[in-house]
């Protein structure tokens, strides 16, 4: 008799089937996360740089501006790198 995890995942394996990804589709998700980390770091430290001489300058609300547009940015990057990977992801 199964049990209710291995019936939930078999449903869910008839829902959306999973396929393996071959070794060059994982080297290109790998180097998208690479570049998508650097972007990142980079935006992270521009940002600071600005907020930090906004504070000094003692313009609060242009720092507290500065902090939604880098939410903002690194939201804007973490939905194009699931799309990007969700692209080689379906490449068959």
């Amino acid at each position: 008799m199964k049990s209710a995890y291995e019936l939930a995942m078999e449903r869910l394996e008839k829902a959306m089937p999973s396929h393996k990804l071959t070794d060059n589709q994982r080297k290109q998700l790998a180097e998208l996360d690479s570049i998508y980390a650097a972007k990142g770091a980079e935006l992270e430290l521009s940002f600071k740089d600005q907020i930090a001489t906004t504070e000094a300058a003692g313009d609060w609300e242009k720092a507290e501006k500065f902090r939604q547009q880098w939410s903002k940015e690194r939201q804007r990057l973490a939905t194009e790198l699931e799309a990007k990977k969700d692209q080689i992801r379906q490449a068959v």
